[in-house]
């Protein structure tokens, strides 16, 4: 089955004070939703703020992407957060996050776990659970984003929330349809025109070839785009310019 459709996804916000990681006013004209980090494992009023305009200026659907309380790691530790923390830590990103959104004039319309959370609830039902019931503690019904197959996004239907399968351009996969954690080797692929192609062809046919070389689903409505990716605007606009080329409908899933 092919995607005719699909959304383009960043991480921005990520910088804090005066230092800034992510280009994010060239990447808002780029994407359809941008994940903007709460202040946990990045961001701070003030840019939360500013990405919030930008995006509420050109139309970009607004993503609460929430993390483990760990701004020294990036939110790329892991740690043992217990279950009722871990939800209401959650809720609390997200009530952040929407004051912004809503004084941009618009909402947040999605959440998306970072880093360390991200990996750690695909198998764990326990912290799965606890991200379902932030969402749901910050009041709104809002669709998660996830890796096909993952116990949050089990979770999250089994709860009422609208799942949403997400790909991930310059990412190695394993052969089980999980990410090949950072560190390892080739875990982040840098080669342009080898995450080009992979785009379009997690877009129009929904697979990938794992890091040996086997071909496996990943069936997905968003594909995200690491902001933090050396020559990341550039990239991004040769990803979206090869899908709408070929046909493929870039659009916000939300």
């Amino acid at each position: 089955m092919s995607t005719t459709s699909i959304d383009l996804n960043a991480d921005l916000g990520e910088g804090f004070g005066r230092w800034r990681l992510t280009d994010d006013e060239a990447l808002l004209s780029v994407v359809t939703s941008a994940n903007v980090a709460c202040g946990f494992h990045a961001g701070d009023p003030v840019t939360m703020r500013r990405v919030c305009d930008l995006a509420a200026e050109r139309g970009v659907r607004i993503g609460a992407q929430v993390s483990y309380r760990d701004l020294a790691g990036f939110g790329r530790r892991a740690m043992d957060v217990p279950s009722d923390e871990l939800a209401a830590e959650v809720a609390y990103q997200i009530g952040a996050l929407e004051v912004f959104a809503r004084a941009a004039g618009t909402r947040v319309s999605y959440v998306k776990p970072h880093g360390a959370l991200y990996n750690r609830v695909v198998h764990d039902e326990s912290q799965a659970q606890a991200v379902v019931e932030g969402v749901l503690l910050a009041g709104a019904s809002l669709p998660v984003l996830g890796l096909p197959g993952s116990r949050f996004l089990a979770c999250a239907a089994k709860a009422g929330l609208t799942p949403v399968t997400e790909a991930f351009a310059d990412r190695a996969y394993t052969d089980e349809g999980t990410l090949v954690p950072r560190g390892g080797e080739g875990a982040v692929i840098t080669e342009p025109d080898a995450v080009v192609e992979r785009s379009l062809g997690m877009a129009r046919s929904g697979t990938v070839i794992s890091r040996t070389g086997r071909e496996i689903p990943v069936r997905a409505r968003s594909l995200c785009l690491h902001g933090d990716t050396p020559g990341a605007v550039e990239l991004a606009h040769r990803v979206r310019a090869r899908l709408e080329a070929a046909g493929v409908r870039v659009a916000a899933f939300a």
